[in-house]
């Protein structure tokens, strides 16, 4: 009998001693494979942020265009050789505040439409002191947006002006139209449509087709690059799409620019 209860005792014993064991074995598993995803995702994390600061380096290198700033600092020239005074130091003073918003914003995650309006209507300003009669230009906000609480990314809408601008219009004979509208559709979600009635898409890739790597494509790569990282992130999805108005719209010419930004990070 007390060998029997040494046996059962001694089974006992030794399928704790298992279960100990067992148990022992799977925290040191699951803390390893633990450590291993903390591992991941920081990793996974320090690259996306290392990849954002590229892009938004990138995105500054896009808006600060090279010939728009030759551009500017010709006209300005220009109204000093004129000795238009006024005009000189009106250009001026809009260039410089210009720049110094794209350093401001390049360095921000989200700016309210209140300042991305501000930057758009000063760039604008610039290029119609520069076209003077040959552009003209609107910009129309949906009443139903809060432009002083209402967030967006940067430096993604100038670049789109610039392409409608100087790959569109410019190559166009005749008065140039750039029409820039924010459309209200949900709480957590808004619309950018870029209307321009120069040459169109289609004939401007055409014209760059045969040159080496244009601004123009490198800021379109850029733009798309900062799409996809936005979606990853998961605080933006933003809808983008461009149309050659010639094929969707009867008796018309130019670029069609559509974006839907969606809040996803507020989306609840």
């Amino acid at each position: 009998m007390s060998k029997d209860l040494d046996s059962v005792l001694f089974i006992l014993f030794a399928i704790a001693l298992l279960v100990i064991g067992a148990v022992v074995f799977l925290f040191i598993t699951f803390n390893n494979r633990k450590n291993e995803l903390l591992q991941e995702q920081l990793e996974t994390k320090l690259k996306n942020q290392k990849r954002q600061h590229n892009l938004e380096l990138n995105a500054l290198r896009a808006q600060m265009n090279p010939h728009f700033v030759h551009n500017s600092l010709n006209a300005i020239q220009y109204y000093i050789q004129l000795n238009e005074v006024e005009k000189s130091e009106d250009y001026l003073a809009k260039f410089s505040k210009l720049m110094r918003l794209f350093f401001e914003y390049s360095r921000k995650q989200n700016i309210s439409l209140e300042n991305e309006l501000k930057l758009l209507n000063n760039y604008l300003e610039i290029e119609k002191l520069r076209f003077e009669d040959s552009l003209e230009y609107t910009v129309d906000v949906d009443l139903k947006l809060d432009t002083e609480y209402l967030l967006l990314p940067p430096m993604i809408l100038q670049p789109i002006l610039e392409n409608a601008i100087n790959h569109g219009i410019f190559h166009k004979k005749g008065k140039g139209t750039l029409e820039l509208k924010f459309v209200y559709i949900n709480n957590n979600s808004f619309k950018v449509e870029v209307v321009d009635n120069g040459i169109g898409v289609n004939k401007a890739r055409e014209l760059s087709k045969n040159k080496k790597q244009t601004h123009t494509e490198h800021s379109s790569f850029v733009l798309e690059e900062r799409l996809t990282l936005l979606k990853e992130s998961n605080n933006w999805d933003i809808d983008f799409t461009i149309l050659d108005r010639s094929e969707h719209e009867e008796n018309q010419t130019g670029t069609r620019v559509v974006l839907v930004f969606k809040d996803t990070e507020n989306d609840h």
